[in-house]
């Protein structure tokens, strides 16, 4: 039986230096099919978790793009709660290298009886950080006033069937599975390729940004992007603010996104100074016109459907 498709990302929290009312610090858990990616735990990731119907057992790798409190003072709950529910897989971690000394006393910021099995992976320059049937996760350096990575995950490339052709080359049954897994079977009395019966289907890609300025790590890791989470720290009036502290404001955010392709679009890491999280989405929008989302605590967002190959 095929795996059902489930992708979706859920929104723990959005604020930015400080935590307001209605805004909790970061936390973004994506589920990749059988994959659970925990972005940037803030304080007070354990409770949104618990909120948001988010279990332990749900994480298999914590990325952390950098070592401010509002992306990382979560870890310690987050950690001894892996280790309270006995989380039976390996958890592996991803952090920038530079903070090494930062993680290691988070993860151990008090005493408890560790059973989960953490993996501490610190990222040390770019390029991929791992590897496996969901694809492939890569890092990129940001612009921050302290050591930053973005991150991507990038689906391999495969091919959709074309029922019409299968059944006018005689393919059917078991035989499209084995088509599917060799490349070239005998049906009709010929051999029939893989290329005759399909077309190809570029894997879904998603994109974590967060603090940075505009730089090149900003563009390469949202290229092509079906799904591209992105700090909107700053309104644009306040742009100067924003490259002082290492920020993006709305509407960079939607201009990285129009020109790099991406499908849909979810503003993140809002100021307190704002109590008007719409006007974010329009200064983006006057640079994009896609599918955009102002991202709100306990928000589920769902990776967009693949995109249409062109006909050949």
């Amino acid at each position: 039986m095929a795996r059902v498709s489930s992708r979706e990302l859920v929104v723990l929290g959005t604020g930015s230096q400080a935590p307001t009312r209605t805004r909790n610090h970061n936390g973004y858990l994506l589920r990749w099919d059988g994959l659970g990616l925990l972005f940037d735990p803030g304080e007070g990731t354990q409770r949104q978790m618990i909120r948001a119907g988010v279990a332990a057992t749900d994480v298999h790798r914590v990325l952390v793009s950098h070592f401010h409190g509002d992306h990382c003072l979560g870890l310690p709950g987050v950690i001894q709660r892996m280790s309270l529910d006995r989380v039976p897989h390996p958890v592996h971690a991803h952090y920038p290298a530079s903070g090494e000394e930062y993680f290691r006393r988070l993860r151990h910021a008090s005493s408890f009886h560790e059973t989960a099995t953490l993996v501490p992976e610190p990222v040390r320059a770019p390029g991929v950080i791992a590897e496996g049937d969901f694809g492939r996760i890569e890092a990129r350096p940001l612009d921050h006033p302290v050591p930053a990575f973005g991150y991507r995950l990038v689906e391999p490339d495969g091919v959709r069937m074309l029922p019409d052709r299968l059944r006018a080359l005689g393919v059917r049954g078991p035989a499209v599975g084995e088509l599917l897994r060799a490349g070239t079977i005998v049906a009709g009395g010929r051999a029939v390729t893989l290329a005759e019966a399909s077309v190809p289907r570029r894997g879904q890609r998603f994109a974590f940004v967060m603090d940075t300025r505009l730089c090149d790590g900003v563009f390469a890791l949202a290229e092509g992007a079906d799904l591209l989470v992105i700090e909107s720290t700053f309104l644009d009036e306040d742009v100067r603010l924003a490259r002082d502290f290492g920020h993006l404001t709305a509407g960079q955010a939607g201009r990285v996104a129009a020109e790099c392709g991406v499908g849909r679009l979810v503003l993140t890491h809002f100021s307190q100074r704002y109590p008007d999280p719409a006007a974010f989405g329009a200064q983006a929008r006057r640079h994009f016109a896609g599918d955009l989302v102002v991202a709100e605590d306990l928000t589920r967002v769902p990776v967009p459907p693949r995109r249409p190959h062109p006909a050949r």
